[in-house]
């Protein structure tokens, strides 16, 4: 079977790579398509995922191309990881997030709506593609903001495409190293949006934990996405938070610490990759690939060490000396993805967060309202766990972050600058007709090549 990367040139294409190489076999996945409208960067990225392939013993036939016809074309599966603008535009996003007074953020509020209104009309002609030369393929969506992008495809029909996100993975794999459980018994549970999602449940060997984990501080301040939060915070609520919604219940300090900072999150990773992909660019990868994989590896950890540091004000992790650096094991959000994947070709029941429609799950949402939530995947397909009634705040929260969602896409869909600034107005990061209007006409303006005019 075959399965397309659309913007297998990013960086984290690599890691993706890395992923595919534990399970392909499993999945039934015997090629690889890595596509991307970059062709140098590419060339390049394509090299190193020859290297991990080669490495893996694996049969698994690699091929890269910048035709998107020719990627998608009798695809079984598709993941779309896309940037319109690269990495300097989640740069200008912030930036210009931040010269208004809110916070800039790729995935929340108006610099993942900067974002949105990008990737929504390309993901739209990939989509459209798949419908003519894949029609039967599994769409999964990582292109940020995931959850907004999901719900902008699925409204326009586009049945076959699942969100995917790798945050509560890994969350649940941290809690299980903190607390010296095997993963694999600890089974968690997650309601909400894409980046705005609550854990209601965290159950190890038949007893719901999370109540008294919520409480201990000795246990949050070791799981670094909850060590950002007030412990007063974690135990007035009765879930555990998603780390992103440090940017709502810390609205004021994730916004002084992001403007107060000597580089936005986008600036240092624009500069990272940058000199990442100017030191391979200039190695010959092909006759010393292990030069090559440690170079990645250094920039790809790099970044990742830093991952939150600037918006909580919290120092980077510190990472070994690179010629001790190996590619990990851990299976990310192309382990979501090759789960889900798994439970189609075996019928094998697992239990996976992913962005799909609530169809019910969650009081108070329209069934095509896609939520991020706890799936049961089968051989069928996923089904949303029940969920029920959930407490009012968090059903505020999440229907004004949804009616912005929903806003967005009639606004994209219409091309209407007046819709753009009502989704913004109403978001609870802006929650301001004048402060919307300004965003969107920056933003439009930032990126009147890609957007073209709006009415």
């Amino acid at each position: 079977m075959k399965l397309t990367l659309i913007g297998g040139g990013g960086v984290r294409a690599v890691l993706f790579t890395k992923s595919l190489t534990l399970k392909a076999e499993d999945a039934g996945i015997t090629e690889l398509t890595l596509h991307d409208t970059d062709e140098e960067q590419l060339g390049i990225i394509g090299k190193l995922c020859r290297i991990v392939i080669d490495r893996s013993g694996i049969a698994l036939k690699l091929t890269m191309t910048t035709d998107s016809r020719q990627a998608i074309r009798g695809a079984d599966y598709i993941v779309t990881t896309v940037r319109v603008g690269k990495e300097q535009s989640r740069y200008t996003d912030e930036r210009i997030a931040l010269k208004h007074g809110v916070i800039g953020q790729e995935t929340t509020g108006p610099a993942g709506f900067s974002m949105a209104i990008r990737t929504i009309p390309v993901l739209m002609e990939y989509c459209e593609i798949a419908k003519q030369l894949a029609p039967h393929a599994w769409i999964f969506n990582f292109s940020n903001p995931s959850g907004l992008v999901t719900q902008a495809l699925r409204s326009a029909g586009y049945d076959r495409v699942i969100g995917i996100c790798d945050t509560p993975s890994h969350t649940k794999l941290r809690m299980a190293e903190t607390l010296g459980f095997d993963p694999r018994e600890l089974h968690v549970e997650f309601f909400g949006l894409n980046h705005l999602s609550w854990m209601s449940k965290a159950v190890y060997r038949g007893r719901d934990l999370l109540p008294e984990l919520k409480n201990d501080i000795g246990f949050t301040s070791r799981v670094s996405e909850f060590a950002m939060f007030d412990p007063d915070l974690l135990h007035t609520l009765p879930y555990l938070p998603n780390e992103y919604l440090y940017y709502y219940y810390h609205r004021e300090k994730a916004f002084a610490n992001i403007r107060d900072a000597e580089m936005t999150r986008g600036g240092m990773i624009a500069e990272n990759n940058r000199a990442m992909l100017e030191q391979l660019r200039h190695m010959d990868i092909g006759a010393n690939p292990d030069a090559a994989i440690q170079t990645y590896l250094y920039y790809t950890q790099k970044r990742e060490a830093s991952y939150m540091a600037i918006e909580t004000n919290s120092q980077a992790r510190a990472i070994p000396a690179a010629e001790k650096l190996e590619l990990p094991d851990s299976l990310g959000y192309a382990g979501v993805m090759l789960d889900f994947v798994e439970s189609l070709q075996t019928g094998r029941e697992n239990n996976i967060v992913l962005s799909v429609p609530n169809e019910g799950a969650i009081e108070g949402f329209a069934d095509d309202d896609v939520v991020e939530i706890s799936c049961t995947i089968t051989k069928d397909g996923a089904r949303p766990v029940f969920i029920g009634s959930v407490p009012e705040d968090m059903t505020l929260l999440m229907k004004n972050v949804k009616l912005f969602e929903r806003l967005t896409v009639e606004a994209v869909a219409r091309r209407s600058r007046e819709l753009a600034v009502q989704a913004l107005t109403v978001h609870p990061l802006v929650n301001s007709y004048s402060l919307a209007k300004g965003l969107v006409g920056d933003y439009m303006n930032a990126y009147r090549d890609l957007l073209g005019d709006w009415t």
